[in-house]
């Protein structure tokens, strides 16, 4: 099916490009940018620290196209990814809490040979095992360094270039279907890939974000975004989406400081924060009752918004909206909106892109979801195939997402296909035993995997960070709800905490790691 038309002037054109329009429309003085250190950016002094920065970082880089990227939610990314872009680079942004050995495969995967971060980063965050895994044959470069060695003649080349700053972007090049970054799968379910996202890719997905918020959103809204930018959801709504179209943007480095993030957000009265369940959840009990009274709107994604953490949310004005995306689609796909907010989907698709749904066996209704769009990726960078583009086949990229979408267009999410076990013949969605959980133990996170089962073929353990969570109470619920036993855990084991990536997702491979050793003790 085809989706609504999308005006191609807004996207066929280059990221530095689209952030002067933006600098143009709404006035080169305007605060575009802020951090913790409170330090605000106008889109003059942005503009003028990427051309100053991305000189040197040019130099250092050589002959490379791919610069990793290893930096914090702070003021200093925006300025990197932009001195790249404003000098013909593509930055591969390294998911630091992935660990050494994934890092490191990205680096490998990307043909990254230099790496941009911060003496300040690696020494907060505990970063050494990393610095010391991707070092061997690379060359690191802080930013505290290149920022002593600048000189007044740097700077003054930097001024001079400002006032020929368009041809400066022109020169790096206006090609809207060059890559403009590289990102890396979650690994929610297995190794990360490298996704390559072109420059109309990206200002594609603003753009039908743009249009799909009219009315919602505008330049005079401020925007907290404590999502890490090496995700997608981070990268384009949390950040550029801001920078593109006027509206302010405070970053924050880390989505699980749960008192400092609610703390930030009244201190800036921003008006928008992207998050997900589990971090909605931490905020809400940690915040003092003024902190969130700012907020206007809550955007969801990477995970489905419980009814609990409503109801946690319940008291302050923000309406929460939840949205979905993947990386491959840069990344949102569909979202709901305060006029068409319809709870338990993720709301209509995004105007410009084309669906279709396959059939799957023992699935009755729905099927697994395929798209095409011009915000869908350039291609997968896979490991056995370093620096290697591979583009999805007549621009079809598989979801890998089991989807019901009613008459008038709400998407529903009933789970990967994944995360489907097929019990007595029957596909039951691990998703709903989930939803289940929920419901009994609200407040608690709860992750069913599925093991090999050598009755019934596969059979579903709970595990559960519910200290008193026992099977007895689900099966109440699931009986009261008319639910079939194919859905009932064969176990329920208890945890101290539910493995989750840098993003907010469930670590599922590292949940099944963790039940598969539980049970061998048992």
């Amino acid at each position: 099916m085809a989706g609504q038309a999308l005006d191609a002037s807004r996207y066929r054109t280059t990221l530095p490009l689209a952030l002067l329009d933006a600098c143009d429309r709404h006035g080169a003085g305007k605060a575009i940018l802020e951090d913790p250190d409170r330090a605000p950016l106008s889109y003059k002094r942005l503009i003028l620290g990427a051309l100053v920065l991305g000189r040197r970082l040019k130099a250092e880089a050589g002959s490379q196209q791919n610069i990793g990227v290893l930096l914090p939610n702070v003021n200093g990314v925006a300025v990197t990814l932009f001195g790249l872009w404003f000098h013909g680079l593509t930055p591969v942004m390294l998911n630091f809490t992935a660990g050494p050995k994934n890092v490191t495969s990205a680096c490998d995967t990307a043909q990254v040979t230099t790496i941009i971060t911060s003496r300040r980063f690696v020494d907060t965050a505990k970063l050494d095992d990393v610095i010391a895994a991707i070092a061997p044959g690379r060359k690191i470069v802080y930013l505290e360094d290149i920022r002593k060695s600048l000189g007044t003649a740097d700077k003054a080349i930097g001024l001079m270039r400002s006032w020929v700053v368009r041809s400066v972007a022109k020169n790096a090049g206006a090609d809207p279907d060059r890559t403009a970054v590289i990102l890396f799968t979650s690994g929610s379910e297995g190794v990360p890939k490298g996704v390559a996202l072109s420059h109309a890719n990206i200002l594609a997905n603003s753009a039908q974000i743009w249009a799909l918020a009219d009315g919602m959103l505008s330049a005079n809204d401020i925007s907290m975004n404590p999502l890490p930018v090496f995700h997608s959801f981070g990268l384009t709504a949390g950040l550029l989406l801001g920078l593109l179209n006027g509206m302010k943007v405070v970053l924050y480095p880390s989505p699980l400081h749960f008192k400092q993030v609610p703390k930030l957000i009244g201190e800036t009265r921003a008006t928008l924060l992207f998050a997900t369940d589990t971090f909605l959840v931490g905020y809400a009990r940690a915040a003092a009752d003024e902190d969130l009274a700012c907020l206007q709107k809550v955007v969801t994604g990477a995970e489905k918004v419980k009814d609990s953490t409503r109801k946690l949310w319940s008291k302050w004005p923000p309406v929460i909206l939840e949205g979905y995306g993947c990386t491959e689609c840069s990344p949102v796909l569909a979202c709901n909106t305060p006029e068409a907010n319809r709870n338990g989907t993720v709301g209509r698709l995004l105007a410009g892109i084309e669906h279709r749904l396959e059939p799957v066996e023992g699935i009755a209704e729905g099927g697994k979801l395929l798209v095409r769009g011009p915000n869908i990726m350039a291609g997968y960078m896979l490991h056995s195939q370093p620096g290697v583009i591979v583009p999805p086949a007549d621009g079809w990229h598989d979801t890998g997402d089991i989807v019901d979408i009613s008459q008038d267009g709400f998407v529903t999410i009933n789970g990967r296909a994944k995360r489907f076990a097929k019990i007595g013949g029957e596909m039951i969605s691990l998703a709903a035993v989930e939803v289940l959980s929920s419901n009994v133990w609200p407040g608690a996170t709860h992750v069913a995997v599925s093991l090999p089962d050598a009755r019934k073929g596969e059979q579903i353990i709970l595990i559960t960070d519910k200290p008193d969570a026992d099977r007895t109470a689900f099966l109440s619920e699931a009986k009261t709800h008319g639910v079939s036993e194919l859905h009932f855990p064969r176990a329920i084991l208890v945890v101290s905490a539910i493995p989750v990536l840098g993003s907010g997702k469930i670590d599922y491979p590292a949940a099944t790691e963790l039940v598969r050793r539980m049970r061998a003790l048992i």
